[in-house]
């Protein structure tokens, strides 16, 4: 690898963190709540970064993930009608918004809590 494809790569690791990182900061402004930043990176091959959160009701899941989305343009998004589970997708972080009955259902932070957990600056 040359000297520029490695710097290259290198930032994009650190805009993929940060991206991570300011979704997570927006979800704290809409006050959702348990956030978790997980570094993925070499123990997934489907992303980077999740970014699990859990809404209070199925609209303040749609508020949440309707802001992510105006924030950063998204490659896919699940659940956004019934807000009970929405998956916005933004290729190298995938953010979960979860009603608490449903995260606790399946279980990702059990799932992927081996992974480092990244921290982000909350107000």
């Amino acid at each position: 690898m040359s000297k520029r494809s490695s710097e290259t790569a290198r930032t994009k690791v650190l805009q993929t963190e940060e991206l991570a990182k300011c979704l997570a900061r927006l979800i704290d402004e809409k006050k959702g709540q348990d956030i978790i930043i997980f570094d993925l990176k070499g123990l997934s091959p489907i992303t980077d970064y999740f970014v699990i959160c859990t809404g209070l009701s199925e609209i303040h899941n749609r508020t949440i993930a309707e802001s992510l989305i105006e924030y950063e343009q998204p490659t896919h998004i699940e659940g956004l009608e019934s807000g009970n589970w929405v998956l916005i997708d933004f290729i190298d972080v995938i953010v979960h918004v979860f009603s608490d009955e449903t995260r606790q259902f399946y279980g990702l932070g059990r799932l992927w809590g081996d992974a480092p957990q990244v921290a982000y600056d909350s107000d």
